[in-house]
């Protein structure tokens, strides 16, 4: 069982940036695949980072692809999302997740609201 917290999230000119944090709780979080998502109103959930348990794979989608940068730091049993350069676009709820099998992510936080003005 894990538990994930987001925080981090607030209000950001655009241009700005922020860092989300989620902090994972149990001891089996070195073994966990991570990924943080992001939902805007009315649209549909969309993966935006993810990066493999021992930190070496990551994926970002192409909408944040050399903006943003997602880290993890298995002795603090956190996974971060350093968002640079920030869009009015990149406004949602973002939620961090873990999964242990390939297709499939197990657990999710509550997610943090994002708001970039323009």
């Amino acid at each position: 069982q894990v538990q994930l917290v987001e925080s981090g999230g607030g209000l950001v000119q655009a241009g700005g940036s922020l860092r989300l944090s989620c902090a994972a709780s149990g001891r089996s979080f070195s073994m966990y695949a991570m990924g943080w998502f992001r939902q805007a109103p009315g649209k549909e959930r969309e993966l935006v980072a993810t990066i493999g348990a021992s930190a070496i794979i990551t994926y970002y989608a192409g909408s944040v692809k050399g903006r943003f940068t997602i880290s993890r730091d298995n002795a603090k049993n956190t996974v971060y999302l350093q968002m640079n350069s920030l869009k009015p676009e990149d406004t949602a709820v973002y939620y961090c997740a873990a999964r242990r099998t390939p297709n499939t992510y197990d657990y999710w936080g509550q997610g943090t609201q994002v708001t970039v003005s323009s």
